[in-house]
């Protein structure tokens, strides 16, 4: 008894035991720890990676290094990006980047479906990460539009606006327009949270929940609008320029007739 009263006061007990708790932890955590639920799945042949290397060499090794480390002032690490971070940058034509500037800009895509998806082989290969989503989620089969609606007004609309049309951010960025983007990249996007975006992981938005947000989108933008004229979708603002530069002035265009009729 008198020696393990010794073992416990030595100077050394408490470092024993807060290295054999956090191992326990550790232990229970790797056990317990809830499956992943993800929706992603892609598979990529070595070809397909052999090819994205070769791709990516001649137009982003530059920026990303010759093994996607990054370089430091010029462009991040890729490692562990996944491929779906690819597939959203390189398929809205975003990278290659043209020029550095504080956002990059959707644009006409600079690679074909197959570069694209060689390209995204590749960066998979350099670390584990998201991948491109199965088509059961971005299909928008079975979608619940409505549910897709509250979480959209929840969790985007006080920066893509309430339909998805955009705004202003801070230091000269912005949300951008979702209008015309495709359920995969908007799945991707929330995936990945790319540029001031947060990303959005299976434990914050299933994967019905990122499908039934892209199905209540399509329903926006696909629908007639009943009201007239949208004027952008940008609400108030929009309706208050209007009103204080056309409906004014029309009011006071009629005022000053009137009045020269009369004389």
């Amino acid at each position: 008894m008198n020696s393990l009263l010794e073992y416990r006061r030595h100077p050394a007990a408490v470092v024993v035991l807060l290295l054999a708790a956090l191992a326990t932890m550790g232990g229970l955590y790797t056990a317990l720890k809830p499956t992943d639920v993800s929706a992603q799945s892609a598979s990529y042949s070595e070809e397909d990676v052999k090819e994205g290397d070769k791709l990516f060499q001649a137009n982003c090794a530059t920026c990303h290094g010759e093994q996607g480390e990054g370089i430091t002032e010029a462009g991040p690490s890729l490692a562990g990006v996944g491929a779906a971070a690819v597939d959203f940058q390189v398929g809205t034509g975003r990278m290659p980047l043209a020029a550095p500037n504080v956002q990059a800009a959707r644009k006409e895509p600079q690679f074909d479906e197959e570069q694209t998806k060689q390209l995204a082989a590749f960066v998979a290969s350099l670390g584990a990460g998201p991948t491109v989503p199965d088509a059961k989620y971005t299909d928008l089969e079975g979608a619940d539009p409505a549910n897709g609606g509250e979480l959209f007004r929840v969790n985007c609309a006080m920066c893509h606006n309430f339909n998805g049309s955009g705004g202003a951010l801070t230091r000269g960025k912005y949300a951008p327009s979702l209008e015309g983007v495709s359920p995969t990249h908007l799945y991707e996007a929330m995936e990945t949270g790319p540029q001031n975006m947060p990303v959005f992981s299976d434990t914050n938005l299933s994967p019905q929940d990122k499908e039934d947000i892209s199905a209540y989108l399509d329903e926006m933008h696909s629908a007639p609008n009943e009201g007239g004229n949208d004027l952008g979708n940008l609400g108030p603002v929009a309706d208050g320029v209007f009103i204080w530069t056309i409906g004014i002035g029309i009011f006071l265009a009629s005022a000053i007739w009137l009045t020269r009729k009369s004389s």
